[in-house]
């Protein structure tokens, strides 16, 4: 029963496409400013080239993170390559409002013990107690998933009452 997928969220293939494209040209275009209109400064060159850099690698990290999907299952939350993102018992409570520092269309977590610090770009990230489930996902699904993973903290809360 801890294998059954009850939610799945995983990343909109406009949005995923959209998010690449954007980091793809901010990364082309740093590079491109320090190589062609070079500053006078080596410094804001060498600056510039990492910076391009860095937003290379952001895009190939979210290119290969966005691939895979997070599920829900009556045992937590996972990756769909197995990796385990936070179990069902350390999960304290679920945060989906407004002025939740949370991923974009997406919900926060709020576990009862820090975990591993853990970062999917546009897909999830932990660090601390607390982990974010969105970024270039539907809204839909992740509402979705809240609700379940509220509605299954709520009757494991119930039953740990003895009601």
């Amino acid at each position: 029963m801890g294998d059954e997928v009850v939610a799945v969220v995983r990343a909109s293939a406009a949005r995923r496409g959209l998010g690449l494209a954007m980091l793809g040209l901010l990364g082309l275009l740093l590079i491109y400013v320090a190589l062609v209109r070079s500053p006078a400064e080596p410094g804001w060159q060498a600056f510039l080239l990492l910076a391009g850099l860095v937003s290379l690698w952001a895009g190939d990290r979210m290119r290969r993170a966005t691939a895979l999907s997070v599920e829900l299952t009556p045992a937590g939350l996972r990756s769909s390559d197995g990796e385990v993102i936070a179990t069902l018992d350390r999960i304290e409570g679920v945060d989906r409002g407004m002025f939740a520092f949370k991923p974009s269309n997406g919900f926060l977590l709020r576990l009862t013990e820090p975990a591993g610090a853990r970062w999917q770009p546009g897909l999830w990230w932990r660090l601390g107690r607390r982990v974010g489930i969105g970024g270039v996902t539907p809204a839909s699904q992740a509402k979705l998933m809240a609700d379940l993973l509220a509605a299954m903290l709520a009757e494991r809360d119930g039953a740990g009452r003895g009601g």
